[in-house]
């Protein structure tokens, strides 16, 4: 069961993509997109990523942050990256630690949730039911940007 709406969102640390240390609290004041997905480099997580990507212009300027996260360490972020030109950071939760907190854990893999945190880290928006062709849209659609 996500997380709901109104909800503090969970404080996290995490290594990004590019091996940078990651946390809730560095993106203050700001609307993070923190949406979460199974697999690299697999079909819907492509998908899923890649409409974030084509999308990404639509995100700036606007304050809001987009951070994926799966349990893929930092390399396989990099690689899944660089095949797709990701504009954004993913993050690399090995241990589960995150994907437990936000209540996505699909048993070895997080579950494709999209949690959307405003500036003073209260969750705002919750999606569970992730078209991954048009979510990037459906997101700023949902939060009315």
């Amino acid at each position: 069961m996500a997380l709901s709406v109104g909800t503090d969102a969970p404080a996290f640390t995490a290594k990004d993509t590019k091996g940078n240390t990651v946390s809730l609290s560095d993106f203050a004041g700001k609307t993070v997109v923190l949406y979460f997905y199974p697999k690299d480099d697999t079909p819907g997580c492509t998908k899923q990523a890649c409409s974030f990507r084509d999308n990404y212009a639509d995100y700036q300027g606007k304050d809001i942050v987009v951070l994926g996260v799966s349990k893929d360490d930092e390399a396989s972020h990099q690689q899944f990256t660089q095949k797709f030109n990701l504009p954004f950071p993913l993050l690399a939760d090995t241990d589960g630690a995150i994907i437990k907190a936000y209540d996505v854990d699909g048993g070895g893999y997080a579950k494709r949730v999209t949690y959307v945190i405003d500036g003073s880290g209260k969750i705002i928006h919750v999606d569970s039911s992730v078209n991954t062709s048009t979510h990037a849209s459906d997101v700023l659609a949902a939060i009315g940007v």
